[in-house]
């Protein structure tokens, strides 16, 4: 079974910044995609960046472009998500996700992966 952790999450002003972790455990293979995503009170879960573990591949938001890098450490299987020049808006419950559904699609569309972590809170405000 997939499992995935994340922490990091906490209260900053704007301009600060945020390291957020995920913990991946129970993937069968060493290479999988990993990506992350934020959901606000209110609003649609949206993607913010994606990482292919083991490769190269990254891929980010529009909003996310310039601030935020995703960033992985092989040995303790924990992604990162580097958040810098946060903004009110990136306010949200960010989430980590994997298992992605055989077939092709956006890799932002929340329902082409098939686990989840429990999330963990940003929030900024002065």
């Amino acid at each position: 079974e997939v499992q995935l952790v994340e922490s990091g999450g906490g209260s900053v002003q704007p301009g600060g910044s945020l390291r957020l972790s995920c913990t991946v455990s129970g993937f069968p293979s060493s290479t999988y995609y990993l990506a992350w995503f934020r959901q606000a009170p209110g609003k649609e879960r949206e993607g913010v960046a994606v990482m292919y573990v083991g490769g190269d591949y990254r891929n980010y938001a529009d909003s996310a472009k310039g601030r935020f890098t995703v960033s992985q450490d092989n040995t303790k299987n924990t992604l990162y998500l580097q958040m810098n020049s946060l903004k009110p808006d990136d306010t949200a419950m960010y989430y980590c996700a994997t298992d992605v559904r055989p077939g092709l699609g956006p890799w932002d569309d929340p329902g082409r992966y098939m686990s989840w972590g429990q999330g963990t809170q940003v929030t900024v405000s002065s």
